[in-house]
């Protein structure tokens, strides 16, 4: 029980799960900001522009209320976040080609190797 802890203990302290638990609070509170911004305001301005209640749009089925407006402003927000993660991702994925393009600088024992070749050469 104790080596299973211990081996838990050193799972959770990699810095991929460290990340990974950031990444997904900050996702969280992104998600929130988007839902913010589409019920708060996109959806508003757009319900003005086509004089539409977004918030009101529904359908009842033998006395069940299908709310498809609401489902309307989960898609928006979904393509919000989605789109950010995407630029997120592509930015991130630019980052990296310039690293892997940059030529790796030669070790100090490399460095010195080929002084040595240069002049066993003279």
């Amino acid at each position: 029980m104790n080596k299973m802890l211990e081996e838990f203990k050193q799972f959770a302290m990699k810095g991929n799960v460290m990340d990974l638990a950031i990444a997904v609070i900050i996702g969280a509170a992104f998600g929130k900001i988007v839902s913010s911004l589409v019920n708060d305001l996109l959806m508003p301005i757009i319900g003005m522009l086509f004089a539409i209640n977004f918030t009101t749009l529904f359908v009842v089925v033998r006395n069940t209320v299908i709310s498809y407006g609401a489902f309307l402003q989960a898609i928006v927000d979904f393509l919000i976040v989605a789109f950010t993660i995407f630029l997120v991702v592509k930015a991130m994925n630019a980052m990296k080609k310039k690293e892997e393009a940059k030529p790796a600088e030669p070790t100090l024992e490399i460095k010195l190797l080929t002084e040595i070749r240069d002049s066993l050469r003279k």
